[in-house]
């Protein structure tokens, strides 16, 4: 009895190793993108079948971890150079330099045309993206850190970009600018920690989402569908640096927030709301936020300007719902008292 279970059970595994040699190519590659790539070459020792099927991942996710930096290269160079499939998402980090390689892996990661990139190899200086990787018609999906970003002059824009995330990067106003610009149907835009831009300047009209935390002195938002903005001045000291004529302080405010009258979710800094406070003391929000619901502030109640710019945002918020606020433990008391009468749903966050 114990002999024909056992010879059903090895029928059975040779039926179902059967089943799986057989699935097409494109089915082994999905299977194995849910291993790690080691893991997923490693299988093409199992039989000829699978001789080339770690080829054909849509998915290819990269880590150094416990690697040395010579056999890690290599794995690099194996999977882009043999790789010949459609490549939907590419994503290597490390904590090791590969400056040396990082063109050569670029260039080969171009001839895939990729849908989706993130690139975040921390170690060393900033890594200066190749032209190549500009090129790319198809990308969706664009994360880059610690990176040195300088367009090419014969950049056409990403068309089909729609979620573009930069991290501890340098580049110039004009290039940033160009890049959001060029990306027609950007819905989400992530900046922080960045170098070397003073102006940002946002122009994307299908823009739903912004989170920026850097320095700059000066920022002009034209999008018109934004529906959640999170603003962050990194240092206090740029957010001082720049000063208007007087008869300029209300356009000055207007390109701040003047185009966010349809926004849903807006989370300001202290520093940030610094900035905005030295305009709008002398004028006016430049519109009403009708469809504001959700507001998340870091204040400094003991300024009173950020106060009164505080206070005038709320009177121009009238369906707001929530209010997340973070304060020093010492004020909260006060703070609360003052803000009681609001009619929305207030969560404190002490600090």
């Amino acid at each position: 009895m114990s002999a024909c279970k056992k010879a059903r059970a090895e029928a059975t595994y040779v039926v179902s190793s059967d089943r799986l040699s057989s699935l097409p190519p494109e089915l082994k590659g999905d299977i194995l993108s849910r291993l790690n790539v080691e893991e997923a070459v490693k299988t093409s020792t199992l039989s000829s079948t699978w001789r080339d099927a770690w080829t054909n991942m849509p998915k290819i996710f990269l880590r150094d971890g416990n690697f040395a930096r010579t056999k890690f290269v290599t794995l690099v160079d194996m999977v882009l150079s043999l790789h010949n499939g459609t490549v939907d998402m590419f994503d290597i980090s490390g904590s090791k330099t590969y400056h040396d390689e990082f063109g050569r892996w670029m260039r080969m990661l171009s001839r895939r045309s990729p849908r989706s990139v993130t690139i975040r190899l921390n170690s060393g200086p900033g890594y200066r993206i190749p032209s190549c990787l500009f090129s790319i018609g198809d990308l969706r999906v664009l994360h880059l850190q610690n990176c040195v970003i300088s367009l090419p002059r014969v950049f056409q824009g990403f068309k089909r970009l729609t979620h573009l995330d930069l991290k501890n990067f340098s580049s110039t106003d004009m290039d940033i600018q160009n890049l959001v610009s060029f990306c027609p149907v950007l819905s989400c835009l992530k900046l922080a920690s960045f170098e070397g831009i003073n102006y940002l300047n946002v122009q994307a009209p299908k823009l739903k989402r912004l989170h920026v935390f850097g320095d700059f002195e000066d920022i002009n938002l034209d999008a018109p569908n934004l529906e959640v903005a999170i603003l962050s001045l990194a240092h206090e000291a740029k957010a001082h640096q720049s000063v208007p004529i007087a008869h300029d302080m209300e356009s000055h405010v207007k390109k701040s927030l003047g185009d966010l009258s349809g926004i849903k979710t807006l989370g300001i800094s202290g520093i940030f709301m610094k900035y905005i406070s030295k305009w709008c003391i002398l004028t006016k929000f430049p519109a009403v936020f009708h469809r504001l619901e959700h507001i998340y502030l870091v204040i400094c109640f003991w300024d009173q300007r950020q106060v009164l710019a505080t206070c005038s945002l709320f009177q121009n918020a009238p369906n707001l719902k929530k209010l997340d606020m973070i304060t020093l433990r010492a004020h909260w008391i006060r703070i609360r008292r003052a803000f009681k009468s609001l009619p929305c749903k207030c969560n404190w966050i002490i600090s």
